[in-house]
């Protein structure tokens, strides 16, 4: 269970900076991939029956608009509106990506789960530790994390939720997400401290102007930076 703990570990450094549609996930799946220990690669092999995290990257995008999995649709971002903080903005009652991803982590490592429940987990985990990462999944109620706000990208009219999950990625380079991993690697190189459990909150922290925290300026208000990407 510690192995695929380390995953989650793995995906909360695997930062680039940007926001994550299909192509993003891969890549942040991919990039935790790369750092997983021999022991931890062979254990993620098992419980997800051989196939790579990758594979699973999207898969909860998908799941959270059927039936057997709707109770999930809440569970990809955390809302805060202008003028409050993460502290003091009332829970959605029907869950957020903070309260699922810290229940994900507690279940994986208690162990105990059969192995499906485990496979359940690690692919909910390996989806939504991506989506702690997009600005617009961490974003204000009042416009949907940026839905309702509309913009125009290169003459395009959309919305500020569509630029940064997919737009940005794809406009800057028509990459695969192995040329992405091994770019955004280059930049990481060697410089990474511990990463600790409670971290997932720091991640979504919220600032008074309502934006989320980059883990460098997390660092500068006395949270130990996790990994450097930029």
């Amino acid at each position: 269970m510690k192995k695929l703990f380390f995953l989650g570990l793995c995906l909360l450094a695997a930062r680039s900076g940007f926001a994550w549609g299909q192509k993003g996930h891969d890549v942040t799946a991919y990039i935790a991939e790369c750092h997983l220990t021999p022991a931890a690669a062979k254990k993620i092999d098992k419980v997800l029956g051989g196939y790579s995290p990758v594979y699973f990257a999207n898969w909860l995008d998908n799941a959270s608009h059927t039936p057997e999995y709707a109770y999930t649709k809440t569970w990809h971002y955390l809302n805060v509106d202008e003028g409050r903080t993460l502290d003091d903005m009332p829970a959605n009652p029907q869950g957020d990506i903070l309260k699922a991803v810290t229940e994900i982590v507690a279940k994986l490592r208690a162990g105990g789960l059969s192995p499906e429940e485990e496979a359940f987990n690690l692919k909910m985990l390996i989806h939504l530790l991506g989506d702690m990462h997009c600005p617009m999944h961490l974003g204000r109620a009042t416009d949907l994390g940026g839905n309702l706000r509309p913009v125009r990208f290169f003459d395009k009219e959309t919305n500020l939720h569509s630029v940064w999950d997919t737009s940005l990625v794809e406009s800057a380079h028509k990459w695969s997400y192995t040329e992405w991993q091994r770019q955004i690697d280059r930049l990481i190189g060697g410089a990474k401290d511990p990463i600790l459990p409670q971290h997932q909150r720091s991640l979504c922290a919220v600032g008074r102007d309502n934006r989320c925290l980059s883990l460098l300026d997390l660092k500068d208000r006395g949270v130990k930076r996790m990994a450097v990407a930029l």
